[in-house]
């Protein structure tokens, strides 16, 4: 890793980078990670190929799917960087000491390389452009690895649905990459979901993510479909494409969902959201809200992958506590 050269100058690499990068070959991609001792661990992430000659020591983390994930696996003293952190760590996963926080959103390139990481982990795959932390083939040619969660991917090898068994695949990938054991994580989470009763009564639901005048929810392919299974619930947005998508209120309102699934964040408050919908003459007359019927989600938790059984548990209890 190229870590004597100034921060300085590694942007002004990524920055000639850039110009010739749109000509660059398009990367081939493999279905799963390969591994030899010379050439350590190769994966196709999100169509780029990514080789880790060693595990990473010096990490920075976009989003907090990745920041956990690292977390769970005992690797969290690597992680040298955050940003765009969606909310408090829980309670299950800490850290000795509290991680350095570069933005509150997402970070540029100058503030991210003068931490001289080894890897960028980002829970986005938009984090990789040239107006963000820079491309993935100008970062490589700085000798700075590159990774997204793959459930995020978009431009190659897009998940098509979500499930638990891929993400335990993608706990033990990232394991693969750090020489690390993931067997603990997964064995926890399988005792988390043996642990679920899924709700029996036939209960609909809406998942609620963010927006007001459109709202943006849980479609019928991601963490959100996943989850509301899991529960026993049905989604009633189930037949849009994608984990997330807008959804109009006169759909909701025709639907009438059971169980309301409210994403809490500290941009769009759980509490904000009921207070929007109780106080609008129209949403109001939702089963579901004059009857109180709310399940709350933190927003960190709404994204595949070390939390989802524990947002799936979550779920179903609260779930279980609504009366009808």
């Amino acid at each position: 890793m190229r870590r004597s050269i100034p921060a300085v100058a590694l942007v002004a690499a990524l920055a000639l980078a850039g110009c010739s990068s749109a000509d660059a070959p398009a990367s081939s991609s493999s279905p799963a990670p390969t591994a030899s001792a010379d050439a350590g661990v190769t994966v196709s992430n999100c169509g780029f190929d990514a080789t880790f000659e060693t595990p990473p020591e010096r990490i920075v983390t976009i989003k907090s799917t990745t920041t956990e994930a690292l977390i769970a696996l005992g690797l969290g003293d690597r992680i040298v960087g955050t940003a765009f952190q969606d909310g408090p760590l829980p309670d299950g996963l800490t850290v000795d000491e509290p991680l350095p926080v570069i933005d509150e959103r997402m970070p540029g390139a100058e503030s991210v390389l003068e931490l001289e990481p080894d890897l960028i982990f980002s829970g986005w795959e938009s984090a990789f452009a040239a107006d963000a932390v820079g491309t993935r083939d100008e970062l490589a040619e700085l000798g700075v690895g590159t990774y997204v969660w793959p459930t995020a991917c978009m431009s190659a090898d897009a998940p098509t649905e979500v499930t638990f068994d891929s993400i335990a695949a993608e706990v033990e990938q990232l394991a693969d990459i750090f020489d690390a054991d993931a067997s603990g994580v997964v064995a926890d989470q399988q005792e988390m979901l043996d642990g679920i009763v899924a709700d029996d009564r036939g209960l609909s639901a809406l998942w609620w993510s963010s927006g007001t005048e459109t709202p943006y929810v849980g479609a019928g392919q991601g963490a959100p479909e996943l989850i509301l299974e899991t529960a026993g619930l049905t989604n009633i947005a189930s037949d849009l494409e994608g984990g997330w998508a807008p959804y109009g209120w006169e759909s909701v309102l025709a639907a009438d969902p059971d169980v309301l699934v409210i994403v809490d964040s500290d941009w769009n408050t759980a509490e904000h959201k009921i207070e929007y919908l109780e106080a609008d003459p129209t949403l109001s007359q939702l089963t579901a809200v004059q009857q109180h019927r709310y399940v709350i989600v933190p927003f960190a938790a709404s994204e595949a992958g070390v939390r989802t059984a524990e947002a799936a548990q979550s779920v179903a209890l609260q779930v279980s506590e609504i009366e009808l």
